[in-house]
């Protein structure tokens, strides 16, 4: 019917009804637009949403190392919890009926025979399961080495002094992480590594013993062994992890990435790619590291427990080694003598308190050095920009050195293996690496400050000279020469951006006549240590503008 029709009543009452079932999805939608306002206003969404899309992520290679290690330990995770479905965390005996004709009939813990049923009872089991491992291997490897990135490019100076603590902290767990994860299937190779756990702890003073008693629920190895490796490797170090990984991702948002000298790059700004352009290069290189771990998995062979057998106390398995990052204590114990000394009627077995001290304090320096150099520095300013290796002799020469150790440790853990390969004298492998020990990091320090420190030479002559060009020119006197090319601009504010610092002066003795303080002996420390870092002969004056524009304008001329 024609609304003209109507009483004027009517069509209004027919107007208004029409118009509010117009405007009911309108109202609708602007009463969720009030709920989200309400809820960014209340938890702050907003504000954190925006300044996390105005976040530039620097785009160099190196910074996919950190990458790689989040990507692993997501393998890791999701890997470990399909395994947790078939494993039985229990050392109670059972006769293996499984699979794998070799060992049926045999005495078996039931970790070790849940582990043959995941290996060849479970589709799929033995992937994962070296996928898992693998993951973990390439987790701490990628741990390293991003540390040794941010080490030997100063990314740990203030305001990043954590987030170094943090990345030291999360190594020393992943490590302790996989020694917990392959003493878990009970097999003859992992109880080998229990017995040396078991010879350090009880090498501890007073409290080795109680140590021993409680890890393994009593006399070497216990009944509760694997519950309580268990425990530790699935809900105690994941955990600790998960909450470093979270604190370690909160201060990279707040302190902002650092970045390589460049123009334009300050330590107010960051140069790079936007969040999303991030975000869709980050998904894609999960997809590449996953597929690369499980490629690994599916053709390279890890732990085979079939190989070794179940554990018995009474055997030693032949040519053992541990995965490579905790060769480093195998090793020292490997290498040093059998020394034991005898104290108020009880014995010090030296030969395994020594390795446990040594390998100790070779992480601790590690995890204390970004400390120690702003101690020596005296530099409490805020560093966003990147240094090169070079233009730091003495810190890269020191890094260096502390690999250098830790590869002629790791020599040192497979010093039967090389033995047997090369047909030498396993005693003549050790007293190398026991000579190595003291002389290899001195000789790698001192070669790296050189190379480092030729390096800025070169530097220096490329700025002040320019660039080779292999332009041989023949000048009115006869004598041939090569033509050197300007430097570009971008070129010339990398090799030249870098601050070099001055040694600390001591500041002077003490109160005359008096007993000398120990602050003064503090200062006189600090002072020698800092003309070790930054004194004669351990850096390179850059050139000074000066220089450089009387060389210029003489080339010209």
């Amino acid at each position: 019917m024609d609304n003209c029709a109507l009483g004027p009543a009517a069509q209004e009452t027919a107007e208004a009804t029409a118009s509010a079932g117009r405007s009911t999805e309108p109202q609708r939608g602007r009463r969720g637009e009030k709920v989200a306002e309400w809820t960014r206003g209340r938890l702050g969404v907003r504000n954190l949403t925006r300044s996390g899309m105005r976040k530039a992520f620097p785009d160099h290679w190196s910074f996919m190392l950190g990458e790689i290690c989040l990507y692993s330990f997501l393998i890791v995770i999701a890997t470990g919890i399909y395994l947790s479905l078939y494993f039985h965390p229990t050392m109670n005996q059972v006769e293996y009926r499984g699979s794998y004709m070799p060992l049926r009939g045999q005495m078996v813990s039931e970790a070790f025979d849940s582990t043959m049923h995941i290996s060849f009872d479970v589709r799929g089991g033995l992937l994962i399961r070296q996928a898992h491992h693998w993951a973990a291997v390439i987790f701490v490897a990628g741990i390293f080495l991003h540390m040794m990135r941010v080490f030997f490019t100063g990314a740990f100076r203030r305001p990043r002094e954590l987030n170094w603590v943090f990345g030291f902290l999360l190594l020393v767990l992943a490590m302790f992480a996989g020694l917990t994860g392959y003493d878990l299937p009970g097999d003859l190779l992992s109880g080998t590594g229990l017995v040396v756990v078991n010879g350090t702890l009880l090498s501890v003073p007073i409290v080795g013993t109680y140590l021993s008693m409680f890890l393994f629920g009593g006399e070497f190895p216990g009944n509760d062994l694997v519950a309580r490796f268990n425990t530790i490797h699935v809900l105690v170090i994941p955990g600790l992890m998960v909450g470093l990984i979270v604190a370690h991702l909160i201060l990279v948002f707040r302190h902002k990435h650092t970045q390589y000298p460049g123009p334009g790059r300050t330590n107010r700004n960051v140069i790079g790619m936007p969040l999303r352009v991030h975000a869709v290069k980050a998904s894609g290189y999960f997809f590449l590291v996953t597929g690369v771990i499980f490629v690994i998995a599916s053709i390279a062979q890890i732990n085979p427990i079939w190989e070794y057998g179940p554990y018995r106390p009474d055997q030693v398995s032949a040519g053992s080694q541990p995965d490579w990052y905790m060769g480093v204590a195998d090793g020292l114990i490997r290498v040093m003598p059998g020394w034991e000394i005898s104290i108020w009627g009880h014995t010090l077995a030296l030969d395994n308190l020594i390795p446990l001290l040594a390998g100790v304090g070779l992480f601790l320096v590690m995890g204390a050095y970004p400390f120690i150099e702003a101690w020596v520095t005296d530099d409490d300013r805020e560093h966003h920009l990147l240094d090169r290796p070079r233009n730091r002799p003495v810190r890269t020469g020191l890094g260096a050195a502390w690999i250098s150790v830790y590869l002629v440790v790791l020599i040192g853990a497979g010093n039967d293996i090389i033995a047997t390969q090369f047909h030498v004298s396993v005693n003549s492998v050790t007293w190398a690496v026991r000579i190595g020990l003291f002389l290899v990091p001195i000789v790698v320090y001192t070669v790296t400050k050189r190379w480092a420190l030729g390096l800025q030479r070169r530097d220096r002559d490329k700025v002040l000279h320019g660039r080779e060009t292999g332009i041989i020119k023949r000048l009115p006197h006869g004598e041939f020469v090569e033509v050197h090319e300007p430097l570009s601009r971008e070129r010339l504010h990398i090799l030249t951006a870098h601050e070099q610092y001055q040694p600390i002066e001591s500041g002077g003795p003490g109160v005359q006549g008096g007993p000398e303080s120990s602050t003064s002996r503090t200062r006189r420390l600090r002072a020698r240590l800092s003309r070790g870092f930054y004194g004669e002969g351990t850096q390179i004056p850059k050139p000074t503008v000066q220089e450089y524009e009387e060389i210029t304008s003489g080339h010209r001329r």
